[in-house]
């Protein structure tokens, strides 16, 4: 007897799927291994964090997926799956036409990510061009966006310039501005970079609220651990343009597998307990990312590194369920780490 197929008891698909995916930029010293076998997956519905030191490859990824690199920049492999689809494979009109569509992004300042000679009300009617609706339509739905993000009198404040309104402000416009279109998948590349402590904590709860009313999946760039604790239901560790580890929040920041998840940990001031004078720092510097490197990309920086280290990239170890890491130390004929 043939027992049918229960499509429902299938995983669904995630939202985004990047494999293996290559990316130099030339420069007159020679081309930058940006970034170098990065996979990773995004849910429907959840969120994302990708955190990392600067230059570690977490904007250069997201931009990656918006289709914003640079003119020199070349995919060399890999693939960037969304829907289904492959972006990289689109023809160009029909990548741009996913922007402001399906997917959608914020970006680190808000002091220049609004055009400062136009309106508030043109920006956000401009990016509904994909709405058949009429102008009035537009600005209604513009102002009932601005009222949600927290906008004080968004009726008369719609009309202002982004001069007019102070940086958390306009980083509350820009958020307006990315969900107005409703996407499938929304990037935020630091968004609170640019914004006091304050500040930074309100809108990270609007962020969580909105997604939650929405729906979308968010892909959280971010250089600060709290604001992805709070934020997100998985994480992913960038290093030199590699992925180290990712798994779940509870995983990653209660059970670190990799060397450097670790050490970004120890780093973070909110989990100091003893008044100090010194923070703890990760010593050593970022590697420079021209030219082929040997071994683990952390290896010079790793208090546990070993021969096999300098010698061997390390492949992708399994922890738990949802969690992985690439390190040596993972390897069940070494260490288990605890």
């Amino acid at each position: 007897m043939m027992i049918p197929d229960d499509q429902s008891s299938r995983p669904a698909s995630p939202l985004l799927e990047i494999r293996g995916l290559n990316l130099d930029f030339g420069t007159p010293r020679g081309r930058v291994h940006a970034l170098r076998n990065v996979s990773l997956d995004i849910p429907a519905a959840q969120v994302v964090g990708i955190v990392g030191e600067s230059g570690s490859g977490k904007s250069t990824l997201a931009y990656a997926v918006m289709g914003l690199l640079s003119e020199n920049a070349e995919v060399t492999a890999g693939n960037i799956l969304f829907e289904g689809r492959d972006l990289l494979d689109m023809p160009a009109h029909a990548r741009r036409g996913l922007l402001g569509d399906r997917l959608s992004m914020i970006f680190q300042d808000p002091m220049t990510a609004l055009n400062p000679v136009r309106s508030i009300e043109n920006q956000m009617i401009d990016i509904q061009h994909h709405e058949q609706r009429s102008r009035s339509e537009k600005r209604t739905r513009a102002i009932d966006m601005l009222h949600r993000v927290g906008i004080p009198d968004p009726q008369s404040r719609i009309g202002g310039y982004p001069h007019h309104y102070s940086g958390g402000m306009r980083q509350r416009v820009c958020i307006a501005m990315a969900l107005l279109v409703r996407p499938a998948l929304l990037i935020a590349d630091e968004p609170t970079t640019a914004l006091d402590a304050t500040l930074e904590v309100q809108i990270i709860h609007l962020l969580k609220d909105l997604q939650g009313e929405f729906g979308c999946s968010v892909l959280f760039v971010s250089h600060h651990l709290g604001a992805v604790a709070e934020l997100c239901d998985r994480v992913v560790v960038m290093y030199a343009g590699e992925v180290v580890e990712q798994g779940t929040v509870r995983d990653i920041f209660h059970n670190p597998g990799h060397p450097y998840t670790r050490a970004l940990l120890e780093c973070d001031p909110g989990r100091i307990r003893q008044k100090t004078r010194t923070l703890p720092t990760i010593s050593g510097e970022v590697p420079s990312l021209l030219g082929y490197k040997k071994g683990c990309i952390f290896s010079a920086r790793c208090p546990q590194a070993f021969d096999r280290c300098h010698r061997e990239i390390p492949i992708e170890y399994s922890i738990g369920l949802e969690q992985t890491a690439r390190c040596h130390l993972l390897d069940e004929k070494r260490v288990v780490l605890v």
